[in-house]
């Protein structure tokens, strides 16, 4: 998302593949939520996708080649420790000052020899040139057929399902020989707040799984408002707290209502 609050190397962990293509994009700060709640044995909900390699606080979140909670040279052992099943790699660098080449050169050296699936660096949903999906384009210009990757990885943060749409068609439309995952998505801040993340997310929801390009997608945010707002306050100052996905009780939300 568009702050520093969060990290360069982030991991997917899938345990078992089923028809769902859901997934809970969980943070260091989430241990005493239950992720268990959305399962209702219906296979919605397949990946949790952890936001750093090992556990961190809010000072060590950052977006780097190397960070300090994610450090890269840890990057292979902390895979094979942990059993990812996919590894998804910088988070937003198209808006961070690391070049497509830098990032070919890191991901060549680092991210290649992980004998798992990979994901491309998450780009934003900016039509600036040089940023989102032209950064990515440059990004695999710059590999010259050297990084092995398996899924295109989208954020999107904006106004309304009409623009997401027309998003992620563009990314399939620009990509059409990859799969998308998108690990990041939201309304930014609505006026009508957990109502209108509801009116959203039941469009996308549906357009997802029918979308036959997208292998997975991680609505923003599971974490409760209460936790959301103490340890992310400008992701939440950003988006509101009305796309959490557990109440601060820790049930489902009326979002994460929509998840199972």
């Amino acid at each position: 998302m568009l702050t520093s609050a969060r990290l360069a190397v982030i991991a997917l962990f899938v345990p078992i593949v089923l028809a769902g293509k859901r997934g809970l994009c969980w943070t260091y700060f989430d241990g005493t939520l239950d992720p268990g709640v959305f399962n209702n044995g219906d296979g919605e909900v397949v990946a949790i996708l952890p936001t750093e390699t090992v556990a961190s606080d809010s000072s060590a979140l950052q977006r780097c080649t190397d960070c300090s909670s994610s450090p890269i040279a840890d990057l292979a052992s902390r895979q094979a420790a942990q059993g990812w099943a996919t590894v998804f790699t910088l988070n937003e660098p198209d808006i961070n000052g690391i070049t497509p080449s830098e990032a070919a050169s890191w991901y060549i050296e680092y991210v290649n020899p992980l004998a798992i699936k990979k994901a491309l660096p998450a780009v934003t949903s900016s039509v600036t040139s040089g940023e989102g999906l032209s950064w990515v384009s440059e990004m695999i210009s710059a590999c010259a057929g050297q990084c092995y990757f398996d899924y295109i990885n989208l954020h999107w943060y904006g106004s309304t399902f009409a623009e997401f749409q027309s998003y992620v068609e563009s990314a399939n439309s620009q990509f059409p020989d990859y799969q998308l995952v998108i690990t990041e998505f939201a309304l930014e801040n609505p006026a009508g707040g957990q109502a209108d993340q509801v009116t959203f997310f039941q469009q996308a929801f549906p357009f997802l799984d029918g979308a036959s390009y997208v292998q997975l997608y991680f609505p923003f945010i599971a974490t409760s408002p209460a936790l959301f707002t103490e340890y992310n306050p400008s992701g939440a100052d950003l988006i509101g707290t009305g796309s959490c996905l557990y109440n601060d009780d820790g049930s489902p939300s009326a979002v994460g209502d929509l998840m199972y």
